[in-house]
């Protein structure tokens, strides 16, 4: 069943960003901002944070997670250092996920020699 959950909620996040894209004229990238300012701001007023108990990783994995990992990262943060903990919190939080997308992206271009579309 949670599988089930996982797909359904990863799925129409995903769908919603489709129809943004399809239907509207935001930009892709206006489109990610978005979400994961939506991710934070429903986890600042602690409204993600269920949808994550109930849905697990189709919560957590869509861009909207991203923006609930940052709020989460933030709030710890500040919890135990204080206002240093607003600069600090969100960076610690994803660190290992910045850094796995810089090394892998790196690698990528190693192997594959991007260039321009012409």
């Amino acid at each position: 069943m949670i599988y089930l959950k996982a797909f359904l909620v990863g799925g129409a996040l995903c769908a919603i960003g489709q129809i943004l894209i399809d239907k509207t004229k935001l930009t892709p990238a206006r489109i990610l901002v978005s979400y994961v300012l939506m991710g934070i701001l429903l986890s600042g007023v602690g409204l993600y944070e269920p949808l994550v108990n109930w849905a697990g990783a189709g919560a957590t994995v869509p861009i909207i997670g991203f923006g609930h990992l940052l709020a989460n990262g933030v709030r710890e943060a500040v919890s135990t250092h204080g206002l240093l903990g607003v600069l600090m919190g969100g960076v610690r939080a994803a660190a290992v996920g910045i850094s796995a997308s810089v090394f892998f992206g790196y690698l990528v271009a190693l192997v594959f020699k991007p260039g321009d579309k012409s």
